[in-house]
């Protein structure tokens, strides 16, 4: 009877060999892994776009790719996710423009302070000829582009003083992204800058070591900022665009239509992601100010453009003038 049974059984996975059954029927479930460093909080830029994407790609594939969600620096800090991405041992990333411009220093003409006036302007050149170009190069340094997002313009926020005119910014001690343009912004406006990887910032805030840092609004309440900075002015000196990314490698290893799948979710998530910050901020402005923080406009930024003019001039020679021309083009 024993023998019957595995005789029996023996022919039925033959044939089913035989007809290629099997490639379907026990397909692997392919996972993306997608790591970014903010906390995993409802109004968090990255992480409403990182969940958008996850639900639009695991529909469109049919469950055949499952998104797997590190944030809060579960990968590595942001230069190390970076490298872990272009390198294939992270699968996906949500990263800020200015880390991207470590990998390709052409990325460093969106962190050209106050060149986009406003969301649509800078939604415009990077669905545009000029965000397509960026990716062309970045895809060079095995790193595709699916989206760019959308982190909200930043601001300064500091346990100093209000920033109206750039006077007010000069002594204080300001964390910036460990960039270049971020450095030269600040100490063009008479700052003190002080590179610092970003799982460091609130402890340094907290003890005195800085006196504050440029950040988006989204990102200072999921991040809890407002527990250890008093004022917050709305320089909206940078947009901060995050890109949805995905390695080339892990990119190479989709099947067709799953590629297919996650370029239309990367689209969807792109679109609702940049909705919601929109109206996320708006909201979390009045949060901030019942929180404490004292919060002010700058009622002319004319004074700061002309600051950081030397910025432009050093960057045509580190990103070149076709690009930097490309940009202001893209903004008159």
């Amino acid at each position: 009877m024993k023998r019957r049974h595995l005789f029996a059984l023996s022919a039925l996975v033959a044939a089913t060999f035989v007809l290629g059954a099997p490639t379907q029927a026990f397909a692997q479930k392919t996972i993306l892994k997608l790591g970014w460093t903010t906390v995993d909080s409802p109004t968090d830029p990255y992480t409403v776009g990182a969940k958008a994407f996850k639900k639009a790609v695991e529909e469109n594939s049919k469950g055949s790719i499952e998104v797997q969600l590190y944030p809060n620096r579960q990968l590595g800090e942001e230069k190390q996710v970076m490298e872990a991405v272009r390198f294939g041992t992270v699968d996906m990333t949500i990263m800020t423009n200015a880390v991207i411009a470590q990998i390709e220093p052409a990325y460093q003409v969106n962190d050209l302070p106050f060149l986009y006036s406003s969301e649509e302007q800078a939604r415009k050149a990077l669905d545009g000829k000029l965000g397509s170009d960026l990716a062309a190069m970045l895809a060079k340094k095995n790193v595709v582009v699916l989206g760019y997002m959308e982190g909200g313009f930043r601001q300064m926020i500091n346990n100093k003083k209000p920033v109206g005119v750039p006077a007010d910014v000069t002594g204080v001690k300001y964390r910036v992204m460990q960039n270049p343009m971020y450095i030269d912004m600040f100490t063009s406006l008479g700052g003190a800058a002080v590179p610092m990887a970003w799982g460091e910032v609130f402890t340094a805030v907290q003890q005195g070591t800085i006196d504050g840092l440029e950040i988006p609004v989204a990102v200072i309440d999921s991040s809890k900022m407002y527990e250890v900075t008093k004022f917050l002015s709305m320089t909206n000196h940078t947009y901060s665009m995050i890109a949805l990314l995905i390695s080339k490698r892990s990119m190479d290893k989709l099947t067709p239509d799953q590629k297919a799948a996650v370029m239309a979710a990367a689209k969807t998530a792109t679109a609702e992601q940049r909705a919601a910050a929109l109206v996320n901020e708006k909201a979390l402005l009045d949060g901030l100010a019942k929180k404490g923080m004292i919060i002010n406009k700058v009622a002319d930024v004319a004074p700061f453009r002309k600051s950081v003019q030397s910025i432009y001039d050093k960057s045509r020679v580190a990103v070149g003038d076709a690009l930097i021309n490309q940009a202001l083009d893209a903004v008159k």
